[in-house]
């Protein structure tokens, strides 16, 4: 079990730079999240995995000197169940570059969305994941490295990643792979169901039972305002402009004792990553 992180709460993470940073560094970005009060940064490798090796020693030496969390978040050109192979090559390389980064610059976990399902069974989708998933595994114990990979939940319903197939995927490579669990997505993809109290505690009694309790406590979630129809996640919204519902979640994760992280992936990154932080901490 891969347990290089020990946790002792939840911890507050914009996706990327805060928008305050503007053109400005690393280093300034770690100097605002540390005036905010927050608690680190998911690292938004989008359209590839770029960055100079000396950019990686320092995004590790700062973080480490301010005591802030980093996590990464693989290109979105991933799909394991792509037709053709070489764009399932390129997506195992997309991860694995993610999972180097990772490493180089200290990071507690990386996180992609998985596949499409390009109108084909569910069954078959999933066995096709699950068989790349364990060449990815193979690979990172020859290179060892040691980080956490999630597969996230994802938003749209032509999307692999529903709740049950990441659990799925955790439960077969227990040890390698955990869930990164986006709510927002969760929310959208249902057509506005998982945004109570009582549902949002499912999720989190269903991850550890199903996967255990070092699943709760190596905790790591997506959360922002979010636009969708029958269909699923349309966009990002700002939390306040949305309907999601915050404040139930995070009162679940509290109860739960929840470790590890939640993302903030709203539009205006930092002040929702705060509101969320200000609110947990009151509870």
């Amino acid at each position: 079990m891969q347990n290089l992180f020990k946790f002792d709460r939840l911890n507050f993470l914009t996706a990327g730079m805060p928008l305050r940073t503007g053109k400005g560094s690393y280093s300034e970005a770690f100097d605002i999240l540390k005036e905010m009060d927050l608690d680190g940064m998911e690292i938004e490798f989008v359209h590839g995995v770029r960055m100079k090796s000396e950019t990686r020693e320092l995004v590790r030496q700062k973080s480490k000197e301010q005591n802030l969390i980093l996590t990464a978040h693989s290109p979105y050109y991933i799909n394991l169940n792509a037709r053709e192979p070489e764009k399932v090559e390129a997506s195992i390389k997309y991860i694995i570059d993610t999972a180097i980064a990772a490493k180089e610059t200290g990071a507690y976990s990386i996180v992609y969305h998985a596949a499409f399902y390009l109108n084909q069974d569910k069954e078959v989708v999933y066995k096709k994941v699950e068989k790349q998933t364990e060449r990815l595994i193979e690979i990172l114990k020859k290179e060892k490295i040691k980080t956490w990979v999630r597969p996230e939940t994802t938003g749209k319903l032509t999307q692999w990643g529903d709740l049950d197939e990441i659990i799925r995927l955790s439960k077969k490579f227990d040890g390698h792979i955990l869930p990164c669990i986006d709510f927002s997505h969760l929310h959208a993809r249902s057509n506005g169901q998982y945004n109570t109290y009582d549902e949002f505690s499912k999720i989190l009694e269903k991850v550890g039972k199903e996967i255990g309790a070092y699943a709760l406590e190596n905790f790591h979630a997506h959360l922002a305002g979010i636009a969708y129809s029958e269909k699923g996640e349309k966009h990002h919204l700002i939390l306040k402009e949305s309907d999601m519902n915050y404040k139930d979640l995070l009162k679940a994760m509290k109860d739960f004792d929840i470790k590890g992280v939640l993302t903030c992936e709203s539009p205006n990154i930092e002040d929702d990553c705060k509101l969320l932080k200000d609110y947990y901490m009151s509870l």
